[in-house]
């Protein structure tokens, strides 16, 4: 294959932004778009795993198993209902993994390590950080050629924000020089509130950054998708909130000049 997976590492250490949903969604919307994609559970909560549909047994390898024992990822990625997606299943095993590789020898780039495995085999590799900079989300940001930041629509939006660019900038100089920032985007949009609309305009206003044009509005139905185990594609494609991250999956290809796909189609009809 001539693919070079992008890894997008998509990250905010506060939590209750909306980093998970945005992780399972674009994936999915990247996936119908007919990306081959890779979708990474750095999280122990393993909401990006059973979000998508598996559920993991004991028995089973892990991402953890790839980071503290060596074990091949290929023998972790499990495929989903959605067409095009895998999934690099988290489990609740992950919580010891940073204590356990406190004392490894490099390992900031032990994911690096094993997403050069198997990036190769997809157009992008989505890596769901934890809400924290600690050593897994370091890893992520080291494997990483982007970082993606899910910002909300409310009064703290900017909290911790400064520390992530902080912790991004200081992966740049000593870790990872490639890393580049994929943007911002700004999720749990309500247009009734004033107050979010003055967060949005802030957040445009103020950033360094490139921010998406799409923005994802509060939806009942992505509420509901993590609990049917689907993807809000999979579960209601006609909602508006399917729509806004197909949206953003189609503001991201272009961004990266990827919407060959998209543009033959069009060409044939």
């Amino acid at each position: 294959m001539n693919r070079k997976g992008k890894i997008v590492a998509i990250a905010n250490q506060k939590g209750g932004v909306g980093k998970t949903t945005t992780s399972i969604n674009l994936a999915a919307s990247l996936a119908i778009m007919e990306k081959k994609v890779l979708l990474i559970d750095a999280d122990p909560q393993a909401n990006a795993t059973s979000g998508t549909g598996l559920t993991i047994h004991d028995d089973e390898v892990t991402l953890y198993e790839c980071l503290v024992d060596g074990a091949d990822p290929r023998l972790a990625i499990k495929q989903t209902e959605t067409p095009n997606l895998d999934v690099l299943p988290s489990s609740i095993d992950l919580v010891g993994a940073e204590l356990e590789m406190a004392e490894m020898t490099k390992r900031e780039f032990i994911l690096k390590g094993i997403l050069e495995q198997v990036r190769y085999n997809y157009d992008y590799v989505i890596i769901d950080c934890l809400p924290s900079l600690g050593i897994i989300t370091v890893n992520a940001l080291t494997a990483a050629d982007s970082v993606l930041v899910p910002v909300q629509c409310e009064i703290f939006a900017f909290e911790g924000l400064s520390k992530l660019k902080n912790t991004i900038n200081m992966v740049r100089q000593y870790l990872n020089p490639a890393l580049q920032m994929e943007g911002i985007v700004l999720s749990m949009y309500d247009k009734r509130l004033r107050l979010a609309n003055i967060v949005m305009n802030e957040v445009k206003r103020h950033s360094s950054d490139r921010v998406f044009d799409t923005i994802i509005h509060r939806n009942a139905r992505i509420g509901e998708a993590p609990s049917m185990h689907q993807p809000v594609i999979l579960y209601d494609a006609t909602c508006k909130g399917a729509s806004s991250f197909l949206k953003l999956a189609k503001e991201f290809l272009e961004y990266n000049d990827d919407l060959n796909i998209i543009k033959k189609k069009k060409q044939k009809v």
